[in-house]
């Protein structure tokens, strides 16, 4: 394999594998190529065990280009892991994670300047020891099986991408076109990024800090009791919401009610009245006009400057950036 590529990026390829994860950032570098007529010195290469088929997880299949003993035989400039999830009879995901795929990706780390993974590929880095004390990020539905398989590793689950060092981690299959934008941010300057990002038709790329939660895809608890409480909340989310009063309108002690939101929805009724108002903010940021003085009447945080707090604390970043970045242009 020639190593005279200034960018060469090699993406692990293996049964099962989220397509996406596989064909997202390929099209997202050969964009940076076109933008700078080639400047960029990307190649992408497909690497596998073996030069047969892979099947991916939608059923398409792919060739590699190179295997994996081929790879390690140069430099790569960046290794990009993407991940694969196999459904118990719950129907809960849990990551595929092959010892042998382990250790080759522990080899190509090695001959690696830049590690990256996709979702939940952040498995299969962690196995290979290599995000041991870093802080990392995968998909929010395996986050806790990550942080329980890997105590070495911080795991956020809040962030569509984190950096630590080399080694680069994203969120869900999507979070590969923010990745894809920020490692190119990261060579050309944001400058290429954003024109690539046009291409693509994404209103913007989106910075490492920005959530990947929204509030209605968090997990719906099993209790009706619960579910009554979210609905309320999100019926009365501008007015004050205090433990006291939803403890009253569910009919539990303040101390039981604490716990009810623990075990269901691992978290603390303010924590949750919070991630809601954050998320009503962000909609309302997105969507319309509204002053911030406004939007902070609306979700209920009664100040902007509650508001801004809450943005920094929650998504590292202020409304206005926010809404710099997000706002939809409304259509005439």
């Amino acid at each position: 394999m020639p190593d005279t590529v200034r960018r060469l990026i090699v993406i692990v390829l293996f049964e099962g594998v989220d397509l996406l994860d596989v064909t997202g950032p390929p099209e997202v570098f050969s964009l940076a190529l076109r933008e700078t007529e080639e400047a960029a010195g990307y190649r992408v290469l497909l690497a596998a065990e073996t030069l047969d088929p892979v099947t991916t997880g939608a059923g398409v299949r792919i060739l590699p280009d190179i295997t994996f003993a081929q790879a390690a035989a140069g430099t790569i400039d960046t290794l990009l892991v993407p991940g694969a999830v196999e459904l118990d009879e719950e129907r809960r995901a849990h990551p595929l994670v092959d010892p042998e795929l382990v250790e080759w990706v522990r080899v190509l780390a090695e001959r690696t300047h830049r590690i990256t993974s996709v979702c939940v590929g952040a498995h299969l880095l962690a196995a290979a020891g290599l995000l041991d004390g870093k802080r990392a990020t995968t998909h929010w539905s395996t986050a806790q099986q990550l942080a329980a398989d890997h105590p070495a590793v911080r795991v956020d689950a809040d962030p569509i991408f984190i950096r630590e060092g080399n080694v680069w981690t994203g969120a869900g299959i999507s979070a590969c076109l923010d990745l894809s934008l920020a490692l190119i941010a990261d060579d050309l300057g944001e400058a290429v990024a954003l024109r690539v990002a046009r291409q693509l038709v994404m209103y913007l790329k989106r910075p490492s800090g920005q959530s990947q939660f929204s509030v209605p895809l968090e997990q719906v608890s099993t209790t009706r009791r619960i579910e009554d409480l979210r609905h309320h909340i999100l019926r009365h989310i501008d007015q004050p919401l205090t433990v006291v009063d939803l403890a009253a309108y569910a009919h539990v002690s303040d101390r039981h009610l604490t716990r009810l939101f623990k075990t269901e929805l691992g978290t603390t009724p303010h924590a949750y009245i919070e991630s809601v108002r954050v998320e009503k903010a962000r909609h309302e940021l997105e969507s319309s006009d509204n002053t911030l003085e406004r939007v902070a009447t609306l979700c209920g945080f009664g100040t902007t400057d509650t508001l801004v707090r809450a943005f920094r604390r929650r998504l590292n970043t202020t409304p206005t950036e926010y809404r710099r970045r997000f706002r939809v242009p409304q259509v005439p």
